[in-house]
Formats: C-alpha cells, structure tokens, sequence
C-alpha cells in the first residue's frame, strides 16, 4: 500500500499522524489520531533513539519534518484552523511505517481481544498445553490475562494464564467455581518470545504437576524454568463454555484483571502435553485489517473492539516540541504552491520534557506522608538555616508550629529527609492541629537523641479533647523509657516505664520514627502505645499503658527542652486521625505511610525505585527484566525527577530510554544484556551495507577505575597488563548503590569492559530496500540487544562481528528506508553459567605451546606454567581454545603433567597458520563472572 504524497509519490507506506486536542495525561487508547501523511513535504525523515555508547545516557528520541501549510492548518493561533486551538506544543505525534508480519494489536481495553466461541475440541478435561508467543510487557506490575477460556460472572471457568509483576500463573477450575493456580518467576525475556505451560493433570505418582517455559518464538526450542510444580491429589478441568479469548478480562477482582496490551504473533492450545493443537491462531500472515480468519484447526476466529490485525508498525511515538511555520518572502498573499508555506516541526521522546529545568523533587518523606487520606496535619520542618521560630505546613488550613532554641537544617543524616533542626540546651515547640470529629488518633515523627538523659526528660507532649486523658507524654532516660496519661489536673491516671536494656538502649544513638497511638480496647479503655522503630533495621521496641478513658482526639503537640536532649534531631512530625485497627496493643497503629520512605527507601533495588518513581510523578515506564533482580541502592535524596532515574540506571549498570511503541520510558535491567541470542546478518548477502568501517582506538578504554559510594567508601579495580601496553586511562565515579562491599565487583566489571580488546565497530547500517528480507528482524531489534555480522570479507579478522545496540539512527525517504545502529561490544556480556558445557568452563591460569606447530597439525603439545593442568575427563570434551589468533576444537588431551597433548580439529575458525612454540593457548570463550 503506497502513500501519495501531494507533489510526488512516495513508494514506501509510511504514516505520521497528529492527535490534536489529547489529553497527555490521560490514557493514549483515548487519543484520537488524525493522519497527516499527505501533507509531509520532507525529502527525508530521520528518526534517532537511544544513546551514542555504552557510557553515555540515552537522547531523547526526535524526528523532524515538513508539513505543507497552505490551508493554515498548522499555524499555532490561527483561529481559521481545522485544529484550532490544538496546535500546540505536546501535540502526540507518531510515525508507523508498513513492513514485515502481521500482528494482534490489543492495547489493554477489556473489549480488545480476539476470540473463538466453545467448541467441543476446545474441551479438554485432562491434561493440557498452553503456547503464545507475543510481544508485551512480561513485567508490567498488576495483574494480566493473556490467553484463556475463563468466564468468572457465570462460573464457567476452565484454564487461563496471567502475568503478574514478573510471574507467570497458570489457573485451572475442576468445577468451574473452585479453582487453583501454578506460578514461576520469568526469567530475563526478550521483548518479543513465547510462554508455555502445561498441565499434568495425573502426573502417575497421585498428583498433578505444572511446568513453565520460554523460548524466543513458538518454533522453541523451549527451556523450563521455574521447575516441576507439584500439587499431591490428581485433578481435571471443568469444560466450561465460556469462548477462548487473547487476552479476556476478569471483573470478579478488584482491581480488575486485563488483558496485555501488546501484540500477539501466534498462539497454540494443545489436547494433551505435546497433543493435538485444537486451536492456532496464527497472525503473521494475515492481511491488515482482517476482523475474522479461520486458524489450521479449524477454528474461527474474529476480531471485537479495539483490537486490530495490521503490519503497521510503530516506530516513533512522542510529543511535538517545536512549531515553526514559514510563508514566501514577499508578497504574503501568494504562496499557494506546494512547499511555499509550510511548518517545520520536530517532535521528541518523554526524556526532552523531563530533561527541561524542573524543581528537585522533595525529600521522600516530604512527598509520602500527605498522600495519606487519614492525615490531618503535618510539619516537615525541613526549612534553611535562616529560619527564625516557625516551620510551615504544606496541608491547608494548618499554621505553621513553633519552634525555638533550635539551630536549623543542622543534621543532614537522614536518608529520608532534607537536613533537620537539632534543639539546643533549651527549646520549646507548640503546635495546634485542626479539629477533626474522629475519637482515636496517631502522632508519628522521627528523631536523632545522640545519648539518653540521667534523669527521665521530656520527649515529647500530646494534648487531648474529648476525653478524661487531657495529655499523653514519652518520657526517657537511662532507667527507662516512659508513658504517662494525665488528667485536666495534671495527675497520671496511668503510666507505664520500658526498661528492658535492649528496649532501651535501642531509643538513643540512632534515627528512631517515635509513633505514639490509640487502641480501642472496648468497655471504655483505651491502649495508649509508644512505639520507636530504627529506620535502617526496621526493629521497634513499644511501651503502652491502659487508661479508663476515651481515646479523645488531639488538639495541639507540644515540648519543652533542656540540657538533657541538647542536639537531639527532629522533624517530620505527622497527625493523624486514625486509632490501631484491632484491638491488640501491640499490633501496627492506623498509618504505616512513613514506611519506607524515613531512610530514603535505603536498600531498595535500582528497578523498584524505578517502578516506584515513575508511578508517584505519573510517567508510564516499561520495565525489561524483573526489578527486584537489579542492583541495590542508597537513600533517595531530593533531586530532579531525571537525575534520580538515570543515578538508578547507574547504580545498576542498565540501559534508561525510550519505548519504542508508546509515549514512556523503557529500562532494561543490566542482567538483561547478558548471554543474549544476537540477530545474524550475513554481509555477503549485503544485509549490512557500507560504510562498514571498524576502528582500533582507545574511545572507551578504562584500566583503572576507583568506585566510590555517596556517603561512603571506594574501591579500585586495575589492569596492569593493559596499562603497560597503551597507558593509564583511568576514571572515579560515584554510585548511590547499598553497601561498600558492592563496590569491588563493580570497578572489577567496570574495567572488565573499558579492556576488552579488539576493533570496535561505531556504527553498522542495513538498507531494507536492498535487503528486504532482514526486515523483520530489524523491527524486533531493541535498544540493548546483541548483533552479529557473518561471512565478511577475507581481509576482516575471522571472528564474527560481535555488538549490542546502543542506539540507532533510522531514515525514510520516498523510496528508501535504512538504519544505522550504535554499537559496543557485545563479548564481554557473555557470562558464566553453572553447568552450562560452554559458559561454565574456567580457563587456565597461564598455558602456551610447548613445541612449534605447523598448519596441519592435529596433536598440539601444551604446557601449563601457572596453576592446574588442563582437564583429561573424556565427558568435559570437546571445547574450543584459541591460539595465535586461530581456534581449535578440543577433542581430548592425553597426560596428567604438563606437558600435555591436545587432539584438535584445526582451523574452526577459518584460520589456518602455522605457530611458534611459546604462543598463548587460552580458551576460546573464557567463563566471565557477572557482575
């Protein structure tokens, strides 16, 4: 399907399209595109994604054009404008081109799907074998369906499989009511590969037995992983006559289950494991806009909502940045030529928006605790070192509170907080808090007391209403800590002092969050608790005593200070109008919102700060691998929302950018790079065009790198051998990541590969009109993924191109499309794995040739100088070793002692040479520990 253009014809069916008016905050299923195509003028449209190298962060993608403006129809203000008042900056802007295989287009809505109605085939009551290959988002967080003949309203379930935050589920019904599930955690997928699972239903010991596995399409080859999971009694399936669906909703949950969005490529059910395919929808091949087709099983299949079957593909999805219209120098009422007038616009990726000045983001306990429905007044009381006596509240409706003898934003050690006041000998703080109509209540905040007092001290003081308790006071020192209830009198009605020695050495010399709370505990007694909690190990200790009265209600906070707490740190104080929701005294108290978030989510792993992020400033984020694999990190401190994802990227050594399908972020975990299976392009077959140009140059060289931790210790990694032959190229960066003891292996890995040797290739560059047929491999290609180039030109060094894609620069014209990729090497991502035969091999300690060898050679003499001897076990072989550029196949060695004789086939890798007696013998893919 070709596009015309309005003053020449364009060949290649590309499609740019404008979604005037849209809400950008809202969901992109409601925005409404209009197609421009006709009125591009541009020779060529360029369209560059991700990052120049392996170092550097991630641009924003962008795309330029011209439209042909004679109608006025893209002039921003211009009220005659069929898009008036919609031209504007933030315009979505997407641009698809039409190529390769078909595919199932769902994009979340629960009336997407395609189905095939029940059908006797499709009920199968015993065992079964579930295949779908897709291209989705395997980690999104919540709940999803992705296949199943599941119909929860009516009771008719039978089978289904959900992804759930990184989890595949398989869940069968025996009854169409009861039913029961099997789960296994993915392992690290690429963005498009098919999920099976299968169900035993008797496995022949009196159970049932699930299994889960992957494999990059549904052609395999298939590993399992997860495991056999076995439940003890055999079990059925209900034969339900609920439709097969991709991919159907589930109402009987709150939230509701929905289906992936993505697009689905193929799909199998089988009668028995490895039976009879009863249903195979197959969408490869099928013609754009089908809405029903009949699969090789005879199934028919239909198409409903917004669903689609199109080989369209997206290739930008983003956001206009720029209008500039231009008319005819002159008289302006001409100008009705093509070109004439027109409107240059460029339009980019989510990371230019967040890249633009923007406030830092508040400290994590400055942004957490007023997301809580049940607070009813809150002080940060993180204000400057100028600050006089008051410390505001961001709530509405609360003054600020009082605060003197203090020296402000002087303790800075709180990873959850911006620096905090710290009292001086003598201090005093008043605070009044809104009335509420609610009996119970919970005062939280946290505190620094450097050392406890000799003699009990006020810590802190809650005044009460609505009750005979008139204050509640936390008292301290070396002898206890101390909870007392008075009356409008000030006599104690009830007090209770913790002297455990742990309970109270636990109270001093760390950052403590002190909650003081009401429990109803019925027939008119109320559970007064003080609770502290060390904010880095999460242990509490409590004390709490029992009065005859009601729980009341706060009216104002107060605390009056002397010598004894002198540099004692607060801050954060918080109220809410919540009592404990049971009656067990020392269960949790009503709010848990300050969780976390007091040490900065210190320990959280760099892909769940990400998730979390992203989600709290509203920004759509795709996640590539299980966050919870990735590196941990330190306290979150403020910081613009942009630095604070890329440090997460940094602290985890992964790839941040842009999806390519979607107006969000995408993060690949850096465990994701790892032994990946590259995509092969022959370069006789002039699948990679020229300029094919490698380099030897020192860009990227890193012998010595010193890692250093925020707030903490540093490490250092050197490699002396590279050193010694192209001199020191050494770098120091900080990381915000956990512990110091992280710190060796990521300098080691650091230099592992700023070393790796060989050419490096830039850039490699396909044209997809002179070599159609890599087409569809090119528009499965990711930011991150591994590439190869085979069969190149005899003066190239024998081993295949081996890079992972950094980023890539994509051109359209008329009649032409191309792609220039960015590229690092891919070697040293390749890892060991235990009990893999290859990638769990350990090379020796230092070996070389014995004896001279000719060409033909067959029996190598090996000697070793430096540790054990090779291996002589007949079930380690064959293996390959490299020798003076040549690598050789490994079929037995003979001897115990060095030296040894090798049986090898020469010449594997097409190099045949002779060599000198003292040339290095290594292995020819060395096992690399992975960071």
């Amino acid at each position: 399907m070709a596009v015309t253009w309005p003053d020449r014809p364009w060949t290649l069916p590309l499609r740019v399209e404008l979604a005037f008016g849209a809400d950008v905050t809202g969901p992109e299923s409601d925005w409404v595109w209009t197609d421009v195509s006709r009125d591009v003028l541009s020779q060529q449209i360029t369209i560059s994604r991700g990052r120049s190298s392996e170092s550097s962060q991630a641009s924003p993608t962008t795309v330029s054009m011209d439209l042909d403006n004679r109608t006025g129809a893209y002039t921003p203000d211009n009220a005659m404008s069929a898009h008036y008042p919609n031209v504007v900056v933030g315009t979505p802007c997407r641009v698809s081109v039409q190529a390769g295989e078909s595919s199932l287009q769902l994009d979340g809505t629960p009336a997407a799907t395609a189905s095939t109605p029940d059908d006797p085939s499709l009920d199968i009551m015993g065992d079964i074998d579930i295949r779908v290959e897709a291209t989705v988002d395997w980690y999104a967080a919540g709940d999803h369906i992705l296949i199943g003949k599941w119909d929860a309203v009516t009771n008719q379930r039978s089978w289904k499989i959900n992804l759930i935050g990184g989890v595949v589920q398989l869940w069968f019904s025996p009854t169409g009511v009861a039913s029961f599930f099997a789960g296994a955690a993915l392992p690290a997928l690429p963005r498009r590969a098919a999920i099976r699972a299968t169900l035993d239903a008797d496995n022949g010991a009196g159970g049932w037995t699930a299994r889960f596995y992957w494999a990059p399409s549904l052609d395999g080859p298939w590993q399992q992983f997860g495991g056999d999971l076995t439940v003890a009694g055999t079990t059925s399936i209900f034969a339900s006559t609920a439709p097969l669906l991709i991919a159907p909703t589930s109402t009987t949950v709150v939230p509701n289950v929905l289906p992936v969005p993505g697009r689905y490529h193929r799909a199998e059910v089988r009668s028995g494991i490895d039976g009879a395919v009863v249903a195979a929808p197959d969408f490869l091949q099928l013609e754009s806009g089908t809405t029903a087709f009949t699969d090789t099983a005879g199934r028919p299949w239909s198409v409903n909502g917004s669903a689609q079957i199109t080989n369209w593909q997206q290739r930008f999805v983003g956001n206009v940045s720029e209008w500039a219209p231009t008319w005819p120098y002159g008289d302006l009422s001409h100008g009705d030529e093509p070109g004439e007038s027109r409107v240059a616009i460029t339009a980019s990726g989510i990371l230019r928006r967040l890249g633009q000045p923007s406030k830092a983001l508040d400290s994590t306990l400055r942004r957490r605790i007023p997301s809580d429905p049940n607070l009813i007044a809150y002080w940060p009381m993180e204000e400057g070192q100028a600050a006089r006596s008051q410390a505001f509240s961001p709530l509405d409706g609360v003054q600020p509170l009082t605060l003197t003898g203090v020296d402000w934003a002087s303790n800075s050690n709180l990873g959850g907080s911006s620096p905090l006041p710290a009292l001086k000998s003598s201090a005093r703080l008043a605070a009044s808090v809104p009335n509420t109509s609610r009996q119970g209540w919970q005062v939280e905040f946290v505190y620094y007391l450097p050392a406890l007092p000799a003699a009990q001290a006020e810590i802190i003081r809650v005044v009460l209403a609505g009750s005979t308790m008139r204050t509640v006071a936390v008292l301290a020192s070396t002898a206890g800590i101390r909870i007392e209830v008075r009356d409008a009198e000030g006599g104690v009605i009830r007090f209770f002092v913790n002297t455990n020695a742990s309970s109270v050495a636990a109270f001093a010399g760390v950052w403590n969050r002190l909650t003081i709370y009401t429990v109803n505990a019925g027939a008119g007694t109320t559970h007064v608790v003080a609770r502290w909690r060390d904010v880095t190990t999460n242990i509490y200790y409590y004390a709490y005593t029992s009065p005859p009265a009601a729980m009341g209600r706060i009216s104002s906070i107060t605390g009056t200070w002397g010598a004894a707490t002198d540099r004692m740190a607060l801050g954060h104080l918080a109220v809410f109008d919540v009592p404990a929701p049971t009656p067990n005294p020392t269960g949790a108290p009503g709010s848990n919102i300050f969780d976390g978030a007091d040490d900065g989510f210190a320990g959280e792993t760099a892909g769940k700060r990400l998730v979390r992020l992203c989600k709290e400033e509203g920004v759509p984020l795709r996640m590539l691998g299980l966050a919870s694999g990735t590196a941990r990190m330190g306290a979150q401190r403020p910081g613009k929302l942009l630095d604070l994802l890329a440090e997460c990227a940094e602290a985890d050594g992964g790839i941040l950018g842009e999806q390519l399908d979607s107006s969000g972020l995408e993060y690949r975990p850096m465990g994701t790079l790892y032994n990946q299976t590259p995509a092969v392009f022959d370069a006789g077959r002039s699948e990679i065009a020229n300029p094919f140009s490698p380099v030897l140059d020192d860009q990227g060289i890193r012998n010595s790198s010193q890692v250093s931790r925020e707030g903490g210790s540093s490490a250092m990694a050197v490699d002396e051998a590279s050193i010694a032959s192209s001199g020191l190229y050494d770098e120091q960066v900080t990381l915000n990541v956990w512990g110091d003891n992280q710190l060796p292996d990521i300098a080691g890995w650091r230099v592992h590969l700023g070393t790796w040797p060989g050419m490096r290739y830039p850039s490699l560059t396909s044209d997809l009109t002179v070599a159609p047929q890599v087409i569809n491999q090119w528009l499965g290609l990711g930011i991150g993924d591994r590439v190869q180039v085979i069969n190149l030109p005899p003066q190239h060094p024998a081993d295949a191109v081996d890079v992972l894609a950094q980023g890539y620069s994509e051109k359209f014209t008329p009649t032409s499309w191309s792609l220039t990729l960015n590229c690092s090497p891919a070697g040293p991502w390749t890892v060991g794995v235990l009990e893999d035969p290859e990638l769990s091999r350990a090379d020796t300690d230092g070996s070389e040739l014995a004896v001279a060898a000719s060409t033909t050679d067959t029996t190598l003499s090996i000697a070793t100088m430096v540790g054990r001897v090779w291996v002589t076990d007949p079930a380690e072989f064959p293996f390959d070793v490299r020798l003076g550029g040549e690598v050789v196949t490994v079929h037995s060695i003979s001897g115990a002692t060095s030296p040894q004789e090798f049986h090898v086939t020469r010449a594997v890798n097409g190099i045949a040479k002779g060599h000198a007696a003292g040339t290095d013998v290594r292995l020819a893919i060395p096992t690399i520990v992975a960071l």
